[in-house]
């Protein structure tokens, strides 16, 4: 009998195979190469209880040609031992290296995959073989895991950089992949859950919907008031059946959630959009409001929460699967080309710290890593709050706490763990604001850019949209055009996991977008109509208003004048000349009373200020970039009337809230988004006056507005009067 020694050896390419040379020593059952095929021997004692000479022999293996691989081996003294993979050591769940979300690494899954069908069919004895040879040396090899205390505070204090400076020496954390895998196995797919029809495996209709949502064909309704969601209006592809989600949500019982979220009962606002959002339609909600923003933040968390589990579910299950399969041609396309499946673009850092309280609060996880660090730069203690409480209460929602708006920050979901400040290759969920994200990507001309981790988005929340209104909505549009593009990279990706569609550069087609805002703007109505291209079909909803302008609190002549440029690009000179024409000169005619300009556009506000430099009379002049000195003294000359005229623009409005005294009569130059300054400047700014015994003539407000303004002079005038004053004959409106 041929006496071979053995060794086990992992190759480069991961395969653990057996390899043969040297000497074999006498012992316990070994294995042995004899004529090309492993054999593991069982020793039988000698009847004259002498050395072991009799082997019975089994064959568990048979070699083919080009198994042996060069590697590192160790095994018995005197030749290299075999490297036995443990199940348990402390591997990394997303080793820089390897990014995508297929990878082994990322998704915690050990299982080796056999490249050939002999190799397959011999995968179950020879990983009995695999196990019984390493079974002693299991418990001394064992490394324990490490994790990191919540209490532990990292040295760095900033925010995720996509550079050499930022988190990428930051070591991984290791999880309990076994575990996680049989969670996986307990949970069923279901057909009639959304994230499979939509997502896994998207019916041949919806995916020849593609063609009209890319040509901009679209069908749209307006569904019955007797619908879930009120004033609301479907668009879908043509081609495509019309209608407006799945079925009914009554309870949490019809949202196909995973067991582990933990979620209230369901409110009427969070049934009647859950119909929407939780079957993967886009929708565009403009009556947010102080009262219903928590529901809406919960509900959105939870889909986000439960679309993350699911995809993450998803691929760990297929990766189980492949490991046992025995037919080489199974394919299964579970992911995107990178990890990041959700996207919210929030207005500042507090915004960012409600929503993951909301987040942390669903998911409840047993760890949760940086949190130190991300108290420390995200909540603001509320004995530390300078915010006035006279300012309204929407203002003090928007800008308590941390009111920075540049920030972008990664969260990746482990079984156990919810982890801050991951990078954003290895997150599940990025939160940002606009110019933090615009910063990252950056421009053409940028050397240092990254947009790759936008590439597999699937999901992306837009809260408080009128707030963004008020930074800079071009890097949100920038942010969108640099969303689900295929990336430059591959980072990683296993391109035989990719779902068709992505490959096929579909995936804007898919991508679910929640934009929630407390009125419609024509710049949301922009994205909605260029950005929003579910094949699952699209929803605007927004209120019917009554109108800022009743109620003023006071009694005002309101007088709305209708200027009728052909075009919007049009509108900024037609505006200018019928101030200049029309309102100027009777402002500087009429010195005694106390005039305030506002004027909503930035640039319209410097293009007014520089026309008045050489004005006759004393002007003053109030923007966002005004220093805070310079916004006293013109406060206070207007309020002695060494100011006859203060221009006022809507950006200081929005960002400051001054309490401007002395105002008799106003001007709107334009009308703002927000209905609310309207009251505030015409209503609180005059009734102080008249309070104070300032107005000695009946306080007059004159607005300039155009048919392209409609949407704002809607919510100023109401719905039901903005069609007459739009299209009417005449171009005079009063009020009184």
């Amino acid at each position: 009998m041929e006496k071979r020694a053995w060794a086990l050896i992992t190759t480069l390419k991961g395969e653990v195979v057996a390899w043969a040379g040297g000497t074999l020593t006498t012992g316990s059952g070994r294995a042995r190469w004899i004529n090309s095929s492993l054999y593991y021997s069982i020793p039988t004692k000698s009847p004259t209880g002498g050395p072991v000479t009799n082997y019975e022999l089994i064959e568990v293996f048979k070699c083919h040609s080009g198994l042996e691989g060069a590697a590192e081996v160790e095994g018995d003294p005197g030749i290299p031992e075999a490297e036995v993979p443990d199940s348990d050591s402390d591997t990394s769940d997303d080793p820089e290296p390897r990014r995508g979300e297929g990878s082994e690494e990322d998704l915690g899954s050990d299982d080796l995959e056999p490249e050939s069908e002999d190799d397959a069919a011999a995968a179950k004895p020879y990983n009995l073989l695999l196990q019984s040879l390493v079974a002693n040396n299991e418990s001394s090899q064992r490394n324990p895991k490490r994790r990191k205390l919540d209490h532990m505070q990292p040295k760095e204090n900033g925010v995720i950089l996509l550079d050499s400076g930022d988190l990428a020496d930051e070591p991984e954390e290791e999880e309990e992949h076994e575990e996680e895998v049989m969670d996986v196995v307990s949970d069923d797919e279901d057909q009639s859950d959304p994230f499979e029809s939509h997502f896994a495996s998207p019916s041949p209709v919806r995916l020849a919907s593609i063609s009209s949502a890319s040509k901009g064909e679209w069908k749209h309704t307006k569904l019955s008031k007797s619908g879930p969601p009120r004033n609301a209006y479907l668009s879908t592809p043509r081609g495509l059946e019309q209608t407006i989600g799945g079925r009914r949500i009554e309870s949490l019982r019809d949202l196909n959630l995973k067991k582990k979220l933990i979620a209230e009962e369901l409110t009427p606002l969070q049934k009647s959009l859950g119909q929407l959002v939780f079957n993967y339609v886009d929708v565009l909600y403009g009556e947010r409001t102080l009262g219903n923003a928590e529901d809406l933040r919960r509900m959105y968390s939870l889909h986000a929460l439960n679309h993350v589990l699911k995809t993450r579910d998803r691929v760990l299950k297929n990766n189980a699967r492949l490991s046992k399969a025995t037919d080489q041609e199974i394919e299964l396309r579970d992911q995107g080309f990178t990890r990041p499946k959700v996207l919210f673009i929030l207005p500042t850092r507090n915004a960012c710290l409600e929503v993951i309280n909301a987040l942390v609060d669903i998911l409840q996880p047993e760890q949760q890593e940086n949190k130190k660090r991300f108290q420390d730069t995200y909540y603001t203690p509320p004995d530390t709050e300078r915010i006035s409480s006279n300012k309204p209460e929407d203002f003090r929602a928007l800008f308590s706490g941390n009111h920075d708006d540049l920030f972008r920050l990664g969260l990746k979901l482990t079984r156990k763990t919810l982890k801050y400040f991951s990078q954003f290759y290895n997150s599940d969920i990025i939160l940002a604001s606009p110019l933090g994200l615009r910063m990252v990507v950056g421009d053409e001309s940028d050397k240092k850019r990254d947009y790759d981790f936008l590439s597999s988005i699937e999901l992306v929340v837009v809260d408080q949209a009128d707030a963004l209104l008020m930074q800079n909505w071009d890097h949100l549009e920038h942010v969108f055009k640099h969303l689900n593009l295929i990336p430059k990279d591959p980072h990683g990706c296993d391109f035989g996991r990719v779902r068709n569609w992505y490959l096929d550069s579909n995936a804007k087609y898919f991508r679910q977008t929640l934009v929630f805002g407390g009125f419609v703007t024509p710049e949301m109505m922009k994205l909605f109509n260029q950005s929003m291209l579910n094949v699952c079909g699209k929803v605007k909803i927004q209120a019917e208003y009554t109108g800022s302008m009743i109620d003023l609190g006071v009694q005002v002549q309101q007088t709305f004048t209708r200027i009728d440029p052909p075009t919007p690009a049009a509108d900024p000179d037609a505006r200018f000349n019928y101030f200049t024409k029309a309102i100027l000169p009777s402002l500087l005619r009429n010195t005694s009373t106390s005039t305030l300009i506002f004027i909503p556009s930035y640039f319209d506000f410097v293009r007014v200020r520089n026309h008045l430099s050489n004005a006759p009379i004393s002007i003053g002049a109030i923007s966002e970039e005004t220093p805070v000195s310079s916004v006293a003294r013109a406060r206070s000359h207007f309020f002695t009337g060494r100011h006859s005229v203060l221009l006022y623009s809507g950006r200081a409005h929005h960002f400051r809230r001054y309490e401007i005294r002395g105002v008799t009569s106003v001007v709107f130059y334009g009308l703002p988004d927000n209905p609310l300054f309207y009251r505030e400047v015409a209503g609180g700014f005059i009734g102080r006056s008249v309070g104070e015994g300032r107005a000695k003539e009946q306080p007059r407000v004159r607005v300039i507005f155009s048919r392209w303004d409609a949407m704002k002079l809607e919510r100023v005038v109401g719905s039901k009067r903005v069609r007459v004053m739009c299209t009417d004959k005449g171009d005079t409106f009063e009020f009184v």
